[in-house]
C-alpha cells in the first residue's frame, strides 16, 4: 500500500490488538506516525496526508478504542496508551519516528517520549488537556466531571452536531466513518481516557522537565474545549519546545489544514533540529 494522495485504511496487529492504520510514502524520507484525535479517526488527517506523503513515510493510526481499532479497557489512560504506542513502534519496527498527536495523542506521546526517547525523534502535539489544575471547557469539561457516562444513550445524536459544526464542514463519508468509530458504547467507553486525566496528568506533569525530545506545540488559538493555557503549561515545562498557535478552534488539523501541514513540513524537514541545536548551545 503506497497511495500518496488517498488514505487507504487497513488492519494489522499490535500487542494482540487489531489496529486500523493507513500508510504511504514508504521509503521516502523519515517516518512520521500520526495518532487520531478524539472523537474522530485517522481520516482527520486526510487534508494533510498527500503533502506529508510526498516527502515522508507516513503512518496514521487509530489507537486502541479510538477510530475503528480494537479496544482494551486498561489502555484508556495516557501512561498505558503511551506504553502501547512504544510497543507498536517496536513491533512494526518503525523507530525512530516523528510523532504527531493532537488531542488525546498529546499525553500518550509525551509518555512515549519520556520512557523511550530513542524511539521518538520529535513530537508535534497540542489540543490535549495538560494544565493543572485542569483547564477544559464545553462538552469536554462536562465529560470529565460527570459522575458517569450513562447520559450518553445515542452517540450519533451526541456527536453528529459536533462534526457538522467543524468549520468547512465534514464530508458525508468522513462523518459516517467517525460515527461508526464510536457507535454503540464505543464513545462512552473511549471517554474513560479523558476521564482519567485528574489522576494521570499530575504524574505526567512531574516528568515533563525530563523530556529532552524537541516538541512543537501546535493547536488552535481559539480552542474553547482545550484553551491555550494547556499549551502554555507544556511550553513552560518542556526544555525543548516551541509554540506554533494557529488561528483556529479545537479541530485545527481540519479547520486550517494548509497551515497545519505547513507547520508539520517545516518542523520535520528541519525545525526540530534547529530547536535542538539552539537548546544545546544555550
Amino acid at each position: 500500500m503506497d497511495d500518496k494522495t488517498t488514505m487507504i485504511p487497513a488492519f494489522w496487529t499490535a500487542d494482540r490488538l487489531r489496529i486500523r492504520y493507513a500508510e504511504a510514502g514508504r521509503g521516502v524520507g523519515e517516518t512520521v506516525v500520526l495518532t487520531s484525535p478524539w472523537p474522530e479517526s485517522l481520516f482527520a488527517f486526510r487534508k494533510v496526508w498527500g503533502r506529508l506523503a510526498q516527502r515522508f513515510h507516513v503512518i496514521a493510526i487509530d489507537l486502541p478504542g479510538f477510530g475503528q481499532s480494537d479496544r482494551r479497557l486498561d489502555l484508556y489512560a495516557p501512561k498505558a496508551m503511551g506504553a502501547f504506542l512504544v510497543n507498536l513502534m517496536n513491533e512494526w519496527q518503525l523507530g525512530p519516528v516523528h510523532c504527531v498527536g493532537p488531542d488525546v495523542g498529546t499525553s500518550a506521546q509525551l509518555w512515549a517520549a519520556a520512557t523511550n526517547p530513542d524511539l521518538v525523534r520529535s513530537l508535534v502535539i497540542g489540543g490535549g488537556a495538560m494544565a493543572l489544575p485542569l483547564r477544559t471547557g464545553g462538552a469536554l469539561k462536562t465529560i470529565i466531571e460527570a459522575p458517569n457516562m450513562d447520559w450518553v444513550t445515542d452517540s450519533a445524536q451526541t456527536l453528529g452536531p459536533l462534526y457538522d459544526a467543524i468549520p468547512g464542514g465534514t464530508p458525508a463519508e468522513i462523518k459516517a466513518d467517525y460515527l461508526a468509530s464510536y457507535a454503540g458504547d464505543r464513545f462512552a467507553e473511549s471517554a474513560r481516557y479523558v476521564r482519567s486525566y485528574p489522576a494521570e496528568l499530575p504524574l505526567l506533569a512531574e516528568i515533563l522537565p525530563t523530556i529532552q525530545t524537541p516538541v512543537l506545540l501546535m493547536s488552535g488559538a481559539n480552542d474553547e474545549l482545550v484553551p491555550v493555557v494547556n499549551a502554555e503549561f507544556l511550553h513552560q515545562r518542556l526544555p525543548n519546545s516551541r509554540m506554533g498557535m494557529l488561528q483556529a478552534g479545537h479541530f485545527a488539523w481540519e479547520e486550517v489544514s494548509d497551515q497545519y501541514a505547513d507547520g508539520l513540513l517545516d518542523w520535520i524537514a528541519g525545525g526540530y533540529r534547529e530547536l535542538a541545536a539552539a537548546s544545546a548551545g544555550a
